[in-house]
């Protein structure tokens, strides 16, 4: 085996035992192997001596500082707006149906955007985090008017706090390493994610309801710096990319089995489940101008391209 000529330093902001961790692992020491040790790569969780916010990261990956990340779309939206459109509220009816326009026309478009400001996405390098539900302390929700001056907490992005509010709810922006706290000290009312980060922050300890919303679709999209992708050669990074998409396949099939396997497990959490009519909350949505908002900030191609593959949105 050759002496490394290129090192890769990939980072995420997830735990070490996450459903993303272990894949990373995977994923680069096969690389490794394949192109007989000259790419010799590490995988940090919890962003280990990087910057605090993602778009200070971002912005160590455009200039070649750092060689490979691991981000939701939405907080890529600062610099690409388009790239909001991977969590637009009740687009998505199945992870199929994500996969199928993420992967496809919608996906090369975004990668091509992503492309002409420093960043090499991975063709189908989207990793699964699953689709959000909403969990709350006191107040089942079974219907949109439910959210109704709820304190729910939401991670960043501009998507977020716009579709909350437009549902009537008052969106509080809380670390996640914070939130269990908030929680439990009843700064906040609710909260909303995937039932695999429900479980790993423990957060049916501090909520009693889950309404298994399926309201947004959220992932992580594989990114390099186009600074040190384009300096490989050319067989590398054809490994580099089918090897991804292999490990990526691996990671949707486990997170998504995990979160259906969850969703058995509610009960003995001791919370109670709820289940509510996506076109309730889709309505109140469209008649508080949300989609007509996000059609014009995520651009007309985005939009278009995206009813192409999932049908009309507004």
């Amino acid at each position: 085996m050759s002496a490394p000529q290129w090192r890769v330093r990939q980072y995420h902001y997830l735990s070490e035992k996450s459903h993303v961790h272990p894949f990373l692992v995977d994923l680069w020491q096969e690389v490794e192997a394949a192109t007989g040790g000259r790419i010799a790569a590490t995988v940090t969780a919890a962003n280990a001596g990087l910057p605090p916010t993602h778009q200070a990261v971002v912005d160590l990956l455009v200039a070649g500082d750092i060689e490979c990340y691991v981000l939701m779309g939405g907080l890529l939206g600062p610099m690409l707006p388009a790239m909001e459109i991977q969590g637009l509220p009740f687009a998505f009816e199945s992870h199929e149906q994500v996969h199928r326009a993420l992967d496809g026309a919608l996906g090369d478009y975004l990668r091509s955007e992503l492309r002409a400001r420093g960043i090499h996405a991975l063709p189908h390098g989207l990793l699964e985090n699953g689709f959000r539900h909403i969990s709350t302390m006191d107040r089942p929700i079974t219907k949109a008017a439910d959210l109704e001056g709820l304190r729910i907490r939401i991670p960043e992005g501009k998507m977020f706090a716009d579709a909350f509010g437009s549902l009537g709810a008052v969106p509080v922006e809380v670390n996640v390493l914070k939130l269990y706290d908030a929680l439990k000290n009843c700064e906040i009312d609710a909260q909303e994610n995937p039932l695999s980060i429900m479980e790993a922050l423990k957060l049916h300890e501090v909520t009693r309801h889950v309404a298994l919303t399926s309201h947004m679709w959220s992932g992580f999209n594989l990114i390099a710096s186009n600074r040190f992708w384009d300096r490989l050669p050319e067989d590398i990074r054809q490994t580099i990319e089918s090897i991804a998409r292999k490990h990526v396949a691996r990671q949707r099939a486990h997170t998504d089995a995990l979160n259906r396997g969850l969703e058995l497990r509610l009960g003995e959490w001791g919370m109670t489940a709820t289940t509510v009519d996506r076109s309730d909350f889709r309505k109140r949505l469209r008649d508080a101008g949300f989609y007509r908002r996000w059609r014009e900030i995520t651009g007309e191609k985005a939009w278009r391209l995206l009813e192409d593959s999932v049908g009309c949105i507004s």
